[in-house]
């Protein structure tokens, strides 16, 4: 089975990380909620608490497949600046282990330069930091072991997204169908 895990800072971004961890539990993709905060308590940019399942400093991350950054602000803020974090996404990209990234959160990828002649998208506005990259307008972009997307309307794609690379595509349609999501 597939292992993830999705990383929350304070000013998160619910439904960009909620909507992607329903996705995954209904789809039996492992998915781990880890806080960078030093407390499983994270507050969302909209002021709704959640319990991460873990700390940052918990995750096995040579058993995690993917690391996911939902987007949000200052959650974005907050990511980019968590050193520990920073040294696992640079460890997977050397690796080339999947990274995914919703909305402004892309932008800690390529401040840290690993987007560099990579397809990515991004919240709009946000392009500026998508540094090197190779700037989409579209729903989801994935190239190599990159899978971005644009913001919280597109959070259900971004998560079937998810579920295509681990399951396949059929699954992911089976998913949304599930769900009655209807483009």
């Amino acid at each position: 089975m597939a292992k993830t895990a999705i990383f929350l800072a304070d000013g998160f971004e619910e439904i960009e990380a909620l909507t992607v961890v329903d996705l995954l539990r209904r789809a039996g993709i492992e998915i781990t909620t880890a806080s960078i905060m030093g407390r499983k308590d994270v507050t969302g940019s909209h002021k709704i608490t959640v319990e991460a399942d873990a700390l940052l400093e918990d995750i096995d991350f040579d058993s995690t497949d993917m690391i996911i950054l939902p987007g949000g602000m200052p959650g974005t803020t907050n990511l980019g600046a968590c050193k520990l974090l920073e040294e696992k996404i640079l460890e997977f990209d050397k690796k080339e282990k999947m990274l995914a990234a919703i909305c402004a959160a892309p932008t800690v990828y390529g401040k840290l330069g690993i987007l560099n002649g990579k397809k990515a998208c991004c919240y709009p506005g946000c392009e500026k930091d998508l540094d090197g990259a190779d700037v989409q307008v579209t729903t989801v972009t994935k190239d190599s072991h990159f899978i971005t997307s644009r913001g919280m309307g597109t959070a259900i794609d971004f998560g079937l997204a998810i579920i295509e690379h681990f399951q396949g595509e059929q699954a992911a349609k089976d998913m949304a169908s599930k769900i009655v999501y209807t483009k």
